[in-house]
């Protein structure tokens, strides 16, 4: 869908527009922006059965600062779109629990909203814009892969999806997989240091690990050989590969750069990479030991 959407804008985009997590986009006098949005709607990205108004809006500011730290920028500043239903009571506690959600994350992710929209609608639809920055330097593309870059991942894969089977079955625990659901987090800090370290691309697992890596090899014009799936405790290797909603960063970069990247992490107090495979020269090649990796993920289908 969004190939057929950038034919259809035509020149009113770059040649290489709606090609990355977010869109760097130059400032008249000299530097850039990274700016991305996104929007989560209730049946479709979220259930307000299995998790709170303050949950949809947790979510939806922490998707979109996920596109920022794909980029290994800095959030700057936010806006917020809210479309809901008018209360039956009149209260508005839809929306206001929507926007607790929205302030608590926008605070512990240090990027304060600073402008927005209100209109009420069939349904809840929240819409997120994120502006950030990379201070001057180029922010981390997918298209950057090159033959010979080790793959890394920021951690296991599967939670939010093994937390959406438990929420649905009522099995889940306190603070176990429904929480990676309910309140997933941007890898802001890691994605500073991934860009810092030398990374030569990075996606964000927001549609499945295995849908996101093929676009970023598609996007690099590479091939893949993965070694291993990081599965998070209680998830399966489909929630892992297909899931989406995980938010952990896949990097590739050359093996002395992951080794400088890990030492750095470790010293921040962060998670340290993990490697799953190596990027090859060939574009079709894209194997999960000795089988073809298919692309298993979310996908919408519109029309």
């Amino acid at each position: 869908m969004v190939e057929l959407i950038r034919r259809t804008l035509g020149g009113g985009i770059e040649t290489a527009g709606l090609r990355d997590d977010a869109a760097s986009v130059a400032v008249p006098g000299g530097g850039s922006i990274v700016v991305s949005v996104d929007s989560v709607v209730d049946g479709v990205h979220v259930d307000l059965g299995l998790c709170s108004p303050a949950d949809v809006g947790w979510k939806a500011v922490m998707g979109a600062l996920s596109d920022l730290a794909a980029m290994g920028a800095r959030p700057l500043a936010a806006l917020v779109a809210l479309c809901a239903p008018e209360s039956e009571s009149g209260d508005g506690a839809l929306a206001l629990g929507v926007m607790a959600g929205v302030a608590e994350a926008a605070t512990t992710a240090g990027c304060p909203v600073v402008g927005g929209d209100v209109s009420s609608s069939g349904g809840l639809v929240v819409t997120v814009t994120v502006i950030g920055t990379t201070d001057g330097e180029t922010p981390v593309a997918r298209s950057g892969a090159v033959a010979g870059d080790v793959i890394l991942v920021s951690g296991p894969c599967g939670r939010s999806a093994g937390g959406l089977r438990q929420l649905r079955a009522g099995t889940a625990p306190t603070g176990g997989l429904g929480a990676a659901y309910r309140r997933p987090v941007a890898r802001l800090a890691e994605g500073l240091l991934i860009r810092q370290s030398g990374a030569h691309a990075m996606i964000d697992v927001s549609d499945g690990l295995s849908l996101d890596l093929h676009r970023l090899a598609d996007a690099s014009d590479v091939g893949f050989h993965l070694t291993h799936i990081p599965i998070a405790e209680g998830a399966t290797l489909e929630e892992a590969l297909g899931g989406g909603e995980d938010y952990e960063l896949v990097m590739t970069m050359t093996a002395v750069d992951a080794r400088r990247l890990t030492e750095r992490l470790a010293q921040a107090g962060l998670r340290t990479p993990l490697r799953i495979g190596l990027i090859t020269g060939d574009k079709n090649e894209r194997r999960l030991g000795d089988h073809e990796l298919e692309r298993q993920g979310w996908q919408h289908h519109i029309g």
